[in-house]
């Protein structure tokens, strides 16, 4: 897994390759908490994510309940169809705000 993090004011983009599981999920908190911390909006694009695993969605799922409680935004975008699948099975796609249109 590679993350980069583009960072504007109080808006940050977060790129995510590869594949996201139990050997990475602590770094893949670690570098989101960062902007969530700091942004008021975090996007997450998953263009290049490959594979995420449970351990993984609950980074997500962190995520999403942190800026919720700060009244800030998390969306999920460019979304493959094996991702959203996962999503849907999981009921991830019912919690989480996947940009519509930039599903491939």
């Amino acid at each position: 897994m590679e993350i980069t993090i583009n960072k504007e004011t109080d808006r940050a983009t977060a790129v995510v390759e590869g594949r996201v599981d139990t050997t990475n999920s602590s770094e893949f908190m670690q570098d989101l908490s960062e902007v969530v911390e700091s942004c008021s909006v975090v996007v997450l694009d998953c263009a290049k994510l490959e594979y995420i695993s449970s351990a993984g969605l609950r980074v997500l799922l962190s995520v999403h309940k942190a800026m919720a409680r700060k009244d800030g935004f998390f969306f999920v975008e460019n979304v493959s169809r094996d991702i959203l699948e996962i999503f849907e099975i999981t009921g991830f796609s019912r919690i989480l705000t996947i940009n519509s249109g930039n599903e491939k």
